[in-house]
């Protein structure tokens, strides 16, 4: 996430070739949705200013043909290419790490599925303990050490009641239910650091379950693990 920038308005900077793609997909679907915004309204002020053109707007078999096929070849243009990416999203192929996260109120506990003696909590870091530069309800105690260009495969669960695993960056977002194992798979494709929070509503404490990923070379993430 780009730390030079306190305030900004749209999506935090890609992290992943699955975000990358749903920012593709979220400008083309603007790009439509200003186009039928631009005839819409001229259609509209140019009936209120003419009254003549009226009469070109009212029955006739090409009007009906036209306003039924027109919504049908746009909701195509823009549902094709979603369905696609969500299909490609749900994949998760050849996973070369597995890493489980356990939602607790108020914190998250983290296991390292094919190493099984490096588990730790990670709690949000108080107000107090802030050092000059850390981001406040975001930093945590111990962070997610993963590398760069791997196949990760995340197992989520809880222990108490519902959460939710975030990362904007990434483009993920899963749901972390009591009783139920749930996965997703992704791949982080530059050294950096990534902020996410749970992202359901579970309790008076909710602001404080932040997530933090720190993304290393595989060398870094090796040297870690032993």
């Amino acid at each position: 996430m780009d730390t030079s920038i306190t305030y900004a308005l749209g999506f935090q900077d890609p992290c992943s070739n699955f975000m990358i793609a749903m920012i593709d997909l979220y400008d083309n679907i603007m790009f439509y949705l200003i186009l039928i915004f631009i005839l819409v309204s001229w259609i509209l002020i140019s009936c209120l200013y003419n009254q003549d053109h009226l009469r070109y707007f009212s029955h006739g078999n090409f009007i009906e043909i036209l306003w039924t096929l027109s919504p049908a070849v746009i909701l195509w243009l823009i549902g094709l290419p979603s369905l696609k990416l969500l299909y490609i999203m749900d994949e998760i192929l050849d996973a070369e790490i597995t890493v489980k996260a356990i939602a607790a109120q108020w914190y998250w506990q983290y296991n390292y599925g094919d190493h099984h003696d490096i588990s730790f909590d990670s709690f949000a870091i108080t107000d107090s303990d802030l050092i000059l530069g850390s981001f406040r309800k975001l930093t945590v105690d111990n962070a997610l050490i993963l590398p760069i260009n791997t196949s990760i495969r995340l197992i989520i669960t809880s222990n108490d009641v519902i959460h939710a695993f975030a990362l904007p960056s990434l483009g993920v977002k899963i749901d972390a239910m009591p009783g139920r194992l749930n996965s997703i798979g992704f791949t982080i494709n530059r050294p950096t650091i990534l902020y996410g929070q749970c992202s359901e509503l579970c309790g008076i404490l909710h602001s404080a379950m932040p997530i933090q990923i720190n993304a290393v070379p595989l060398s870094h993430y090796l040297s870690f693990i032993k």
